[in-house]
């Protein structure tokens, strides 16, 4: 349940966005931050999530993460302008990063053989399940209760869990202190520091640019930043006994393919989510629970796009299932490229979402399965903490993209709204697809994956 509500988060905020921009005021720059400080911090300190459980125990970094997400949604709910709700949202990543990993090492912990097996499918499928019932959600809440309800609601689930699971759950932490900790074992906090700055730095450049131009030292800065910050990274990751990413992971072509085909599919989902949203609201002056009923058949695509993405990288192989769902998905994006004020959501917006949602579902399959192909027992935390760090990664990178090109079309507030920044934005998408066609059909291992390797699971 705790997982579900941190998958719910990342869709439930797209539905609801409109209205929260017309309540708070928000600017297009804060519109664009209120939904990537989430991924953002989610995604940047997931790896510190993970040994954060190792170092202190499962079980206690779950019930820590999970106070401090359910504390911050409160705040997001109160929040009465957009700096408040941008920091609540920032504390709910951080949260969702501690709480997400520790989660699944606990579940693993508690199964073996084939018990795991079924316990990780329970946990995939209600985390997958989160996205279809996040769009839905979001409209109902939002229509009934106003927007502030979808963050209320996870008050009191999440205090549930936290009761719950203090009390019942009597797990044998052996991650906890005193239990077979390596000496030199710590947190890499620089690491961590850098890590998260880099692409916060690359957000905000981005951000900027849409309002000043790339030439503008306020977005030069930034952006500069970002590229020391990395190198910065690299040199403690060097450095450190007890570093954050080993860096002789990252040379696996498995791995690397793998995170860029994540960061890609990640990032073009999530923004056609963005985009449609504010175009269906905004422009159509469609109701936030009809939005949600638009979102729906696209959630459930996503799920059969990554079940047939199972079923056909087994059979034909990495690289022609990645690179022919980014070419389809491409295809989808552009039918989505010639929206006009008068546009109908169901014949002229869904067909094409369906089209790309499904296609990226294959894209996740592929992704995960060729990372986690020949990892070493001891890297396999790390690897799918990787793949799911460019999962967060890839949506807050492609949301603020996307934001950058709308310009003007994320105008919130009375009067018409300029659709050229949307058509724009999806043209870029559907190019940004094809590249990742090419990079996945280079990048990505031959061959297919291994079957006695058994299923991988990843959120």
């Amino acid at each position: 349940m705790a997982q579900f509500l941190l998958i719910v988060d990342v869709t439930v905020i797209n539905v609801a966005l409109p209205t929260v921009g017309d309540a708070l005021h928000l600017s297009p720059g804060q519109l664009t931050w209120v939904v990537t400080a989430y991924t953002l911090c989610f995604g940047s300190l997931l790896l510190l999530g993970g040994r954060a459980g190792d170092a202190l125990g499962r079980k206690r970094t779950f019930l820590t993460g999970l106070l401090v997400f359910t504390t911050a949604s409160l705040l997001s709910g109160l929040a009465d302008g957009g700096g408040t709700l941008i920091a609540a949202r920032a504390a709910q990543g951080v949260g969702a990063a501690l709480l997400s990993p520790a989660a699944m090492a606990i579940i693993t912990s508690m199964f073996d053989g084939p018990e795991r097996h079924r316990a990780l499918g329970v946990w995939a499928a209600i985390g997958g399940s989160g996205a279809a019932f996040g769009v839905l959600l979001g409209g109902l809440l939002t229509t009934s209760l106003g927007w502030e309800w979808i963050f209320f609601i996870n008050v009191p689930i999440g205090a549930a869990v936290f009761v719950s699971v203090a009390v019942l759950l009597k797990e044998r932490d052996e991650s906890a202190p005193g239990h077979h900790q390596a000496p030199g074992k710590g947190v890499d906090a620089a690491g961590a520091l850098t890590m998260t700055a880099a692409p916060g730095l690359l957000i905000y450049g981005l951000v900027q640019a849409r309002d000043h131009g790339f030439g503008s030292a306020s977005t030069l800065l930034p952006l500069a930043g970002a590229v020391v910050c990395a190198a910065v990274f690299v040199a403690v990751e060097r450095s450190v006994r007890a570093p954050l990413v080993r860096l002789s992971v990252l040379t696996r072509r498995n791995l690397v393919g793998g995170s860029t085909v994540m960061l890609a599919a990640s990032g073009l989902l999530i923004s056609l989510f963005f985009l449609c949203s504010l175009y269906l609201q905004q422009v159509l002056r469609l109701s936030a629970l009809r939005t949600g009923l638009v979102f729906l058949p696209v959630a459930v695509a996503i799920t059969l796009g990554a079940h047939f993405g199972s079923q056909a990288v087994g059979r034909f192989g990495w690289r022609p299932v990645a690179a022919s769902g980014f070419v389809l998905a491409a295809i989808g994006i552009l039918l989505l490229s010639r929206v006009d004020e008068n546009g109908n959501a169901w014949t002229q917006v869904l067909p094409g979402f369906l089209i790309a949602a499904a296609s990226l579902g294959t894209g996740f399959v592929a992704a995960t399965t060729s990372a986690m192909s020949d990892v070493p027992h001891e890297d396999m935390g790390l690897t799918s903490g990787l793949v799911n760090t460019c999962h967060e990664l890839g949506a807050a990178l492609g949301v603020a993209v996307v934001a950058t090109l709308a310009g003007a079309s994320l105008e919130t507030g009375g009067g018409s709204v300029p659709t050229s920044g949307f058509d724009r934005a999806f043209l870029a998408s559907a190019l940004i697809s094809l590249g990742a066609a090419v990079a996945a059909a280079l990048l990505l291992p031959r061959g297919r994956p291994d079957p006695s390797q058994g299923p991988v699971f990843a959120h």
